[in-house]
């Protein structure tokens, strides 16, 4: 496949257009001293205060390993703290710190900022109808086996 047919492949076309969203996001955000993974595991723990490590880890889809090094930074950083879980004394109940809390909703409105220039030139009808396909894309590709997806080559 040559040139234009090439580019509008939707996983080659949904992997650039997400690459560029994420190294917008990254250009604006570098003021605020916290990258797009610390931010996206600090919004999603402002959404679920108290939740425990292997729990968070299944929502963000990553090792427990991995995001055990994520919050050990993220604590010495002074954006989250650990406490015990009172039913369970090997878990760990993760909280957000008021220096997290204060930076959350600069996070959030920079989000809202990079995702209005993303949607430049849409109507209104354009941006739902957009939103609509993305999600029952997300929805019908959720219900595949991940076997037959490989297998498919999407791309």
């Amino acid at each position: 496949m040559q040139g234009k047919q090439f580019d509008q492949r939707l996983g080659f076309l949904l992997h650039d257009v997400s690459r560029l969203l994420r190294k917008r996001f990254d250009g604006r955000a570098r003021d605020v001293g916290v990258t797009r993974a610390q931010y996206r595991l600090l919004a999603h723990l402002g959404r679920q205060e108290g939740i425990n490590q292997s729990t968070l880890a299944d929502i963000l889809e990553i090792e427990g390993m991995s995001l055990g090094q994520h919050i050990d930074r993220l604590e010495k950083g002074g954006w989250v703290t650990r406490r015990k879980n009172p039913a369970d004394r090997r878990a760990w109940n993760l909280f957000l710190t008021n220096k997290a809390h204060l930076i959350l909703d600069d996070m959030r409105a920079l989000s809202t900022q990079v995702w209005e220039e993303t949607q430049a030139g849409l109507s209104e009808e354009d941006r739902e109808r957009f939103i609509n396909t993305l999600l029952m894309i997300k929805d019908n590709l959720s219900g595949v086996d991940t076997a037959v997806v490989e297998e498919c080559h999407v791309g």
